[in-house]
């Protein structure tokens, strides 16, 4: 697809998806081609991109705070006395289940009945 395309279709600054696809190509999970056919391509298909590895690779570890998010070994002010140490890594670990069970085709299939659900709920309005 070309980028005007995905920008409309997302709607999502032209400059900011550029960035994006930028990283997505270095990570290789899309390809360009140039050239009036051109545009960019997923570099495998859709059901073999998780989307975990996608945005650890585009934000880095997943985690609400960076005491179960940084580096390991990361410490914070408080230290092992903080009572809420246990809540954020369940939270880290909750969302890391979704993003790393769910692909790009997932995410794909999802958008689409989300699209032919408001086109439905539109038919219907006066």
């Amino acid at each position: 697809m070309r980028i005007e395309d995905i920008a409309r279709r997302q709607s999502i600054p032209k400059k900011f998806l550029a960035n994006l696809l930028v990283q997505l190509k270095r990570g290789r999970y899309v390809q360009s081609k140039k050239g009036p056919e051109g545009g960019y391509y997923l570099a495998r298909p859709a059901r073999q991109i998780n989307v975990g590895e996608v945005v650890r690779h585009i934000d880095g570890p997943i985690g609400p705070i960076a005491c179960v998010s940084g580096p390991a070994g990361a410490k914070c002010e408080i230290g092992g006395r903080c009572g809420y140490l246990p809540l954020w890594k369940r939270v880290r670990d909750a969302v890391a289940e979704i993003v790393d069970g769910t692909t790009v085709a997932d995410v794909l299939a999802e958008q689409e009945r989300a699209a032919v659900a408001n086109a439905g709920a539109h038919m219907y309005h006066i």
